[in-house]
């Protein structure tokens, strides 16, 4: 495979996987869907960057005062596949951009986790890891942190019967031990990184409710009253969110679409859909393989170029 195909590949595979994100995440079921997702958003994202660095360092080589610098043979890189100036400032100008727009991101979710971790530790005096707060609002979220809180209002216990609760905290208590706030965090990053990703990242957001919902009605063995105690909080908290609510949200508590979850629910477990699952497995491990080919191909191509240099001076 040539050079420029192997550049070509990551951008191709970022298009496929924003295309069919969406669905996939609807397909799977929600604990793959988070898992694979966001692997294959990480990958395809850093592998289109890679593809963009290469392409704007192969066409700044082939400036002869920079190939000087370098110590490498103009006629060499010229004998391969090229990249024309236009096309490698293009490229360059694009992956610097996406690399601060991604370093941006990095540091406001490193931000927002500490910001829930020091928020965490300031209620450690509650006890437990259940914070009841006396709030007219109904509202209920989890706080990551090192060890990590669920925050109900007194509103929102009120709202709900007490098996509904148990629907409720179950649900929050799944963001905590499945660490959804992770997946939430490194999906922002790879749209960042890669815009064209943003709809994979929305997926993302979505499948992580749909796991915690999963969790919960496994947990009270009663998928009706999950959907019902899951309609009626959403109801309830559709009330002017709290400050920590949109914290919570940033961090992988925000709902999805109450609708779509709560006729998920209604319906059978998903099935394991084995197939789907190995599809998009072996797409990240192809779009890790041409990022490694392309490693390689670019290391010989520059090193038979400074061969050539050495001998010729």
């Amino acid at each position: 495979m040539s050079i420029n195909a192997l550049l070509a590949w990551p951008l191709i595979a970022s298009a496929v996987l924003a295309l069919t994100g969406p669905r996939l995440g609807r397909a799977l079921p929600p604990a793959v869907a988070v898992r694979l997702l966001t692997a294959a958003a990480l990958v395809s994202a850093l592998a289109a960057g890679f593809a963009l660095a290469v392409a704007a360092f192969a066409a700044l080589a082939q400036i002869p005062f920079v190939s000087a610098l370098g110590h490498w043979s103009v006629t060499v890189l010229d004998t391969g596949p090229q990249v024309s100036a236009p096309a490698g400032a293009l490229a360059g100008a694009t992956v610097t951009a996406l690399a601060l727009a991604a370093a941006m991101r990095a540091l406001r979710g490193g931000r927002d986790l500490l910001t829930a971790a020091l928020i965490c530790r300031d209620l450690d005096a509650a006890g437990g890891g259940l914070v009841i707060l006396d709030d007219e609002h109904p509202d209920a979220y989890a706080l990551p942190g090192i060890r990590g809180r669920i925050v109900v209002s007194t509103a929102m216990l009120r709202a709900l019967s007490a098996d509904e609760r148990r629907v409720l905290l179950a649900h929050e208590a799944a963001h905590l031990t499945r660490g959804h706030h992770l997946y939430i965090q490194l999906a922002e990053l790879a749209a960042a990184a890669n815009p064209l990703l943003r709809p994979v990242a929305h997926a993302i957001a979505t499948a992580v409710e749909r796991d915690a919902d999963e969790i919960a009605a496994a947990e009270v063995a009663d998928r009706r009253l999950a959907a019902r105690a899951l309609a009626r909080a959403g109801l309830a908290r559709a009330s002017a969110p709290a400050r920590l609510r949109a914290l919570a949200g940033a961090l992988g508590g925000a709902d999805a679409n109450v609708i779509t979850r709560a006729r998920a629910l209604l319906a059978p477990p998903p099935p394991h859909q084995r197939i789907l699952a190995t599809l998009v497995t072996a797409m990240i491990l192809a779009t890790s393989a041409v990022s490694l080919a392309t490693a390689k191909q670019t290391e010989r191509r520059f090193e038979t170029a400074q061969a050539s240099y050495t001998r010729h001076t």
